[in-house]
Parts: structure tokens; C-alpha cells; sequence
């Protein structure tokens, strides 16, 4: 057994029942799951009643994190992690979503396994140095022999909290949908493929490091046929997950109108997709009848601010979405429409936009609190993944937690509220990561693998794809 001790941290933030905030306080870690949390002060008389064997100095590693705020570790929802390799070019020049994927659907055909492999040990790394240990991806297309194994291997090296969702496209623009048609895939490979990914790697036991999900695409890349089949396949085994892009700009509500006579929620309802093992990336534009469908059924959002800003798709109505009780979490969306990798960034991303306001309702600053942006990151996200073990300090959850330092220039003058700051001011890499109880960032610095050689490396796929698709 190995005994972590976490002290004398600025501020504790537990996310717990009450939303209590310990004031110096610690967190001490058995192996990968949290044993207590309280102030630095009481643990001498906690390890002397309950480890006696370790109150003289028995533990393993101690780690003073004075000058810092301690939380759960941040969870993103929905990522595309291939989508480093084609950063800025796609967004420097404005294009809103349909005409974003039409112009990087070519490019990205030219992936091979190692691009994918090599982009999520990018995209993983960014993300881990922003705060989040728990991360839910969506690959949805397979070009040259690439599969979802690509990305799991990086997350594994990183030792990161994976959540990859087996995603596909099989209605190309011969049959009427966005993607080209060499994109997509036979629906019985698809069907095929999820199941050996489910099979050969879904842990649904308490404290996995890794879930598989199945993610068919959107409604205008892959067919209702696929849409019920996953939904058959997934719920034939227990935490499997079901996700999709969904009401995501007003191109999307004209396709579904045109093409299938409902608005997306109502076809996504036709289609068995609803209830608490669904979760749907961005849901910007449902009207309040269909916020009242999500909360009714139970079913998930993943509110991407970030992205939806930088492609103009619009202001998703998270306020009233919490306010109705709906499931919301919170994630960075593909590298290619951030262009970042930062949990905490869009943490404070989503706190400014709802205080902007959305489209009808006026600008207010107290429409979102800083705490509650945290929590959207935290707790938020681990319900929306029907994780009951993380995104919480508590005793019996699992090991996850980040330290951000507040002692800094970034900080300085905002210790009245320290726990508010890492949003109010600008975000800040994460100081410390504990992820299952391993320590993978300390004192900022990312121990599973040198970035130097990789980064190096990824750029060079990158722009040998970019040569073999014409685009200079």
C-alpha cells in the first residue's frame, strides 16, 4: 500500500453535499482512493487513532501544497483529440461549423494510427497541465487502418482517466449527409468494431480508468438505423455509454427539418436516444419545451463554450438548463475549433458567456458564479459520465485531485476569495496532479514523458498530412 498526504493547502475545495471549503487543508490518499479530508491540523490525531504505524513519519510521499487551492480533478466531457494535428487553419479564417468540416473532413482522411496515437499524447498532456484527469473523447472516423486502440494507448501511458467513445459516420454525401463518402464506413464494420472495443476494453467497475462509449457522429453523418442499433448495443452491457453532437448550430435544426421532418431533440427522441446512459456535446439551441425534456428524461450536456463561440454557433442556455435541473458537464471540444486544451480556461469561458447572456435574455453578471463554473467541471461532469466516484473530496472516492497556486503574479490581490480567482483571473497551469493516486504533475512539471520529442514529432505528422491533402 502506498500513503499520499496532501497539507496545508490555501483552500480545500470537496465539492461535497454541503460544498464544503476547508481552509488549510489536507487530503490523505491510499493507493488510488481517497481515505480523509479535513484540516492539516487533525491529521496527526487521525493517523494516531486510526494508522498509528504511519503517525511517525510512515507515509510515503507528503506533499505541502501551502499557497494553493486543492479540487477534484476538472472532467471534460467531449473531446476530439486528432484534432491537434489541424489547429488554427479551419478557425483563423472564420468558418462556421458545416463549412469548418467540409474543409477539414479531406485532411483528416489522411490520418494514419500513429497521427491518432501521437495527437492524443498531445491533446492528453495539455489537458492533464490544465487540470483535468478524467476525459471523455469522441473519434469518429478511421481512415488507413486507424482505431479507437490508437488513442486508448496514449491515454494509458499518461495514466489519465479515459472515457473514448467508439464514434462513426456511415451517411455520406452520396446519401444525402455532410461527410464525404470515403469518411464513412459499412454500418455492420461499425456495429463490429464497437463491439470488440466494448469487449476487449470496457472496465465498469468502481474506480475504472477506462469506459468505452459508442458515439455515431451526428444526425447528418450517420443514418437512424445506426442511431437505434448503438442504443441496442450499448445498453446490452452495464455503463456503456451513449453520446452525439446535438442541436449544435441552426444548420443542424434546417438539416433535421429537411431531412427527417423533426427538430433534432425530437429526432434524437424518435431514435430511443434519451434517459441518463445519453449524453449530447453542445445543445445550443433547444427551445424551454425541449430543456424540459432533458431534465424529465434524465439526460446529459456537454456544454463546449469555447468552441461554440469560435465557430459562431450561438449561446447555449445553461442557466436555465441548471435551473430546470437538467444534467450539465462541461467540456474543451476538438482541438481544431478551441484551439486549447484547457479545462480550467473553459471553465472561466463558460461562467463569462452565461453572464453575457443568450439569445432573448438580457446580460447579467450575476448569472453565473465562479463556483458555479467549478462545479459544471467537476461534479458536473462526473454525473453527466454516471461516474459516482470522482468529482468529489470525500472519503471512499477515488484519488483524483489538482492544486493550482493562488500565491503567484496571476493571483496577486485576490486572496480575499481565492477559491473565485482561478476564474475571475486568468487560468493558470495546474501546479500538482493526482490522478488514481498517481502523481503525474508535480510542482508543474509533467512526469510520464519528455514533451520536447513528441511535440516535435506530432508536428511533423501534421504537416506530412496536410502535404498528402493539398493544403499548404
Amino acid at each position: 500500500m502506498a500513503w499520499l498526504l496532501i497539507k496545508n493547502a490555501e483552500v480545500l475545495v470537496t465539492m461535497n453535499e454541503s460544498r464544503e471549503e476547508i481552509k488549510a487543508g489536507a487530503v490523505l490518499i491510499e493507493d488510488h482512493q481517497i481515505r480523509w479530508v479535513g484540516p492539516s491540523a487533525d491529521v496527526e490525531s487521525y493517523l494516531a487513532e486510526t494508522q498509528p504505524e504511519l503517525a511517525s513519519g510512515g507515509l510515503d510521499q507528503v506533499i505541502d501544497a501551502s499557497g494553493c487551492v486543492v479540487l477534484p480533478g476538472l472532467v471534460n466531457c467531449h473531446h476530439h483529440l486528432y484534432q491537434t494535428l489541424t489547429r488554427t487553419i479551419g478557425t483563423g479564417h472564420g468558418m462556421i461549423l458545416f463549412d469548418w468540416l467540409k474543409f477539414l473532413y479531406p485532411i483528416w482522411a489522411e490520418m494514419t494510427p500513429e497521427s491518432v496515437y501521437v495527437s492524443a499524447k498531445i491533446g492528453l498532456a495539455e489537458l492533464v497541465l490544465s487540470g483535468c484527469t478524467t476525459v471523455a473523447d469522441h473519434l469518429y472516423l478511421f481512415p488507413n487502418g486507424s482505431r479507437i486502440d490508437d488513442e486508448i494507448q496514449a491515454a494509458q501511458e499518461i495514466g489519465v482517466r479515459f472515457h473514448p467513445t467508439r464514434g462513426s459516420m456511415s451517411l455520406g454525401e452520396s446519401q444525402g449527409g455532410l461527410p464525404p463518402d470515403r469518411v464513412c464506413d459499412p454500418e455492420p464494420n461499425i456495429i463490429k468494431d464497437c463491439v470488440r472495443a466494448i469487449e476487449t476494453f470496457h472496465d465498469p467497475n468502481p474506480f475504472s480508468m477506462l469506459r468505452i462509449g459508442l458515439a455515431p457522429c451526428s444526425p447528418f453523418s450517420v443514418t437512424g438505423d445506426l442511431m437505434r442499433e448503438s442504443a441496442a448495443l450499448a445498453r446490452q452491457y452495464p455503463l456503456v455509454n451513449l453520446h452525439t453532437h446535438l442541436a449544435e448550430t441552426k444548420d443542424e435544426d434546417r438539416f433535421c427539418l429537411e431531412m427527417f421532418g423533426k427538430r433534432p431533440i425530437d429526432y434524437a427522441d424518435s431514435l430511443d436516444w434519451a434517459g441518463e446512459d445519453v449524453w449530447f456535446a453542445h445543445m445550443v439551441h433547444p427551445n424551454p419545451a425541449e430543456v424540459d425534456w432533458l431534465a424529465r428524461t434524465r439526460t446529459g450536456v456537454c456544454h463546449c463554450p469555447s468552441s461554440n463561440m469560435i465557430l459562431a454557433s450561438g449561446i447555449a442556455p445553461i442557466r436555465e438548463m441548471l435551473d430546470r435541473q437538467v444534467r450539465v458537464g462541461l467540456g474543451v471540444d476538438g482541438s481544431a475549433s478551441n484551439d486549447g486544451n484547457h479545462m480550467l480556461g473553459e471553465a472561466r469561458q463558460a461562467m463569462l458567456l452565461q453572464r453575457v447572456g443568450w439569445p432573448g435574455f438580457e446580460s447579467r453578471a450575476d448569472r453565473f458564479t465562479a463556483r458555479e463554473a467549478l462545479e459544471l467541471a467537476t461534479l458536473g461532469g462526473a454525473r453527466v459520465l454516471r461516474r459516482d466516484d470522482i468529482g468529489v473530496l470525500a472519503p471512499g472516492q477515488a484519488a483524483d485531485l489538482v492544486a493550482f497556486r493562488v500565491d503567484d503574479l496571476t493571483h496577486a490581490g485576490a486572496l480575499s476569495d481565492p477559491v473565485a480567482s482561478l476564474l475571475t483571473c486568468a487560468p493558470v497551469q495546474v501546479w500538482l496532479s493526482v490522478i488514481n493516486g498517481r502523481v503525474v504533475v508535480e510542482e508543474s512539471q509533467f512526469l510520464p514523458f519528455e514533451l520536447g520529442p513528441v511535440i516535435d514529432r506530432h508536428n511533423r505528422l501534421s504537416l506530412e498530412m496536410m502535404q498528402r491533402a493539398g493544403v499548404r
